[in-house]
């Protein structure tokens, strides 16, 4: 209605004797428009539901993707799901183009054995060998047979986990041959056309197939008769959220829980040298992963892992010993090595043909040439795998991976990761931990008359650890250690701290919350009266406090000038490799002190305050010489209590870092280096830093010479020295 017909009503309302006869006129056509208007309404209501109604018919039908196409090969497609290797090679002709080997066979039969009768396998096979590739196929055989409707593949990250599920999709969405004996599963996929909205509209014979087709989650297509209807493959990664309370509703009402869980390489490079990190994968994979079922039920698994280092996640797992649940077993690529000497003069050839960057056509010809000798007594897993345009021979292939890389070779292809003979002997941390002494937390051991503490700083969380001696023989025991501030789980990480310095500290930054975690950790340790086992009671004497963290460095220093207590001194451990002059060779100036691998500098100005210098290197040796002896003999250290469990963090970090020997101008040094993926090492710095400490108050090897012990100066007035000489 526009304005001058709503002008005209309410002028004849208001004032109807005013209205003119053209008015009049006008509001009678007025008044009849509005007596046919129901009618009109009622017409345009029932064309605008009649043209709805063509519009949904149209797009359910759209959206109804049947009927569905009959199996093209029934017979090919019952041969197939009767057996793992015949479905391998019947629908994936170009994945598995090659002969397989005896080691091939047995996988598959395992993978076939784990779905089947439910059981825990574990294999390590050789990278390249084709592994993944039979998983991702194993999964989809597991499905469309309907041994399992639910199924949990876990990676070393999501990531990782994503891509086999990615591969499997693409499997399902354009593999022909699967689609023309598999319609039920294939042909819903196949109509989405790329366009993954799709599925969460899309019908079959009037009726929702439910279908999810998400980067993390695949839920096939609800279609009555399949034996794969509403499966579910879902990923995930180790140490992800999602593999706790996985679960899903189906249409009819049921819920599932994953039956069958695929492990696709559940290590990193840096998890696996890392103790602490294979512990927690260890745990997760006990208790997380192999309770997915859900209470009182049991879940089938196959796990394709590669030994990366000794004692990793895949080491243990393979040894049967410790985990019997696993059928464990490594593959290699060569089981018997050929003659040597003939492939030492073929490794000069093909070394120098890489030199000159020139085809390996030479060392290939010097092969050939002597082929039947360099093959003798070789036994390869693999006799098909080598590429003819460069190679003749498996062989030839395994020897030139051997050649390029002998180390990772024995890791990637033969399972057997090579030591490095290099490398100090440690003891395991295992061993380590159960160096116990039986006494209690706290209490000092009756031959011990020093107590030496030492706290490492880190952004996050300061590190302690108090250690008692016996001065004239290094005697030792470690009677308690921690961090502040104290974490719920006894087992923790420096990364996944949940309680920081920052929130000890409420409103106060970086340098604020450290000088405030010294503060309670320092005062609680030069307060602390511990009790020896004969009742004598005892103080801490000297403390270090780690001040070569370069953003807490003049924190450390502002603290130690303002402490209290005597005895508490920053330190600055010193990286002294082969290539540097040792401490012991140091010249003594005036005002130092100097002593067995260590330094307190001569005293620049009061407001800097003094600082200890130490060889670090050399007190990590010395830690680990000390933890070698065994219990009893003189220069032996232990730790508190009668349970090894309890030491296993501090057993981790105190294994965290490699030793080498190297040799320089001034000897043999022992050099210590933290792995690239940075495990913690804050209590092995801390107690080689008490070791330190202990040569500063005159503890000595019996063989080493005796340090006097350093005391700080007690504070005296002008005015009391005055009175004094007056």
């Amino acid at each position: 209605m526009d304005m001058s017909i709503a002008g005209l009503v309410a002028k004849a309302k208001t004032d109807p004797g005013s209205l003119t006869v053209a008015e009049l006129r006008q509001l009678k056509q007025l008044q009849k428009m509005r007596a046919a208007a129901p009618d009109a309404a009622s017409a345009y209501e029932a064309h605008r539901e009649e043209a709805a109604g063509r519009s949904r018919s149209m797009s359910k039908s759209g959206r109804d993707v049947g009927p569905l196409p009959e199996v093209v090969h029934p017979r090919r497609r019952a041969a197939a799901l009767r057996n793992l290797r015949k479905f391998c090679k019947t629908y994936f002709p170009l994945r598995f183009n090659l002969d397989w080997s005896p080691d091939h066979i047995e996988f598959i039969d395992d993978a076939e054995r784990a779905a089947v009768r439910g059981e825990l396998f574990a294999r390590a096979m050789p990278r390249g060998g084709g592994k993944t590739s039979i998983i991702e196929v194993a999964a989809i055989w597991v499905i469309l047979k309907g041994i399992h409707q639910y199924i949990s593949v876990i990676g070393a990250t999501q990531g990782k986990a994503v891509e086999i599920l990615d591969s499997i999709k693409t499997e399902l969405a354009f593999n022909e041959r699967l689609a023309e004996d598999f319609p039920k599963v294939c042909h819903p996929i196949r109509a989405l056309e790329g366009i993954n909205q799709r599925a969460r509209g899309q019908l079959c014979g009037g009726e929702p197939t439910a279908m999810t087709w998400r980067s993390d989650k695949l839920i096939l297509p609800t279609i009555k008769r399949s034996k794969a209807s509403g499966a579910i493959i879902q990923t995930a990664g180790l140490t992800g959220a999602r593999i706790r309370g996985c679960k899903h509703v189906m249409v009819d009402g049921r819920v599932l829980r994953p039956s069958f869980v695929i492990l696709d390489d559940p290590q990193t490079d840096e998890s696996a040298r890392s103790n602490s990190q294979n512990a927690t994968r260890l745990k997760l994979l006990a208790g997380a992963v192999l309770g997915m079922a859900g209470p009182g039920k049991s879940i089938a698994g196959f796990m394709l892992t590669t030994v990366i280092s000794p004692g990793d996640m895949a080491d243990e797992i393979l040894g049967r010993k410790k985990h019997p649940s696993w059928h464990g077993k490594r593959y290699k690529m060569i089981y018997a090595f050929p003659n040597e000497k003939l492939w030492a003069e073929y490794g000069e050839i093909w070394a120098e043909c890489l030199h000159n960057e020139e085809p390996l056509a030479r060392a290939t010809a010097f092969y050939e040439k002597h082929r039947a000798k360099m093959d003798d007594g070789a036994i390869v897993a693999w006799e098909a795998r080598y590429d003819p345009k460069k190679e003749i021979s498996a062989l030839q292939n395994a020897m030139n991976l051997k050649l390029s890389d002998e180390a990772a070779f024995f890791a990637e292809y033969q399972n057997e990761p090579v030591v490095d003979q290099a490398a100090t002997a440690l003891l395991p941390a295992a061993e380590i931990a159960a160096k116990t002494n039986g006494y209690a937390a706290g209490v000092v051991p009756v031959s011990c008359e020093i107590l030496t503490a030492f706290v490492d700083v880190q952004e996050k969380l300061l590190y302690w650890g108090v250690a008692a001696w016996q001065p004239d023989s290094y005697t030792g025991a470690v009677i308690a250690y921690n961090a502040y501030p104290e974490q719920p789980e006894p087992y923790f990480t420096l990364r996944g701290a949940r309680r920081t310095l920052k929130t000890a500290a409420k409103g106060a930054g970086l340098e604020g919350s450290i000088f405030a975690g010294l503060e309670k950790v320092v005062g609680k340790l030069m307060t602390r009266t511990f009790r020896r086992d004969d009742g004598t009671a005892m103080h801490v004497r000297r403390c270090l406090i780690d001040a070569a963290w370069g953003l807490s460095t003049e924190t450390v220093r502002e603290f130690c000038r303002q402490c209290p207590h005597d005895g508490v001194i920053p330190s600055f451990g010193r990286y002294i490799g082969a290539g540097r002059k040792p401490m012991s060779e140091y010249r003594r100036k005036r005002g130092d002190r100097l002593g067995y691998h260590w330094l307190i500098p001569a005293l620049k100005s009061r407001a800097q305050g003094r600082h200890v210098l130490y060889d670090s290197n050399f007190w990590k040796s010395f830690l680990h010489s000390r933890i070698a002896v065994a219990k009893g003999d003189p220069g032996s250290l232990t730790f508190f209590g009668d349970k090894p469990a309890a030491h296993r963090m501090l057993a981790d970090q105190l294994t965290a870092e490699a030793v080498v020997q190297t040799e320089g101008p001034y000897g043999v040094v022992d050099e210590w280096k933290l792995p690239p993926d940075n495990p913690d090492n804050h209590f092995l710095d801390a107690l080689a830093g008490c070791a330190c400490a202990a040569s500063i108050e005159g503890a000595a090897l019996p063989a080493a010479g005796k340090s006097r012990p350093y005391r700080r100066r007690k504070k005296i007035k002008l005015s009391d020295l005055q009175r004094s000489r007056g």
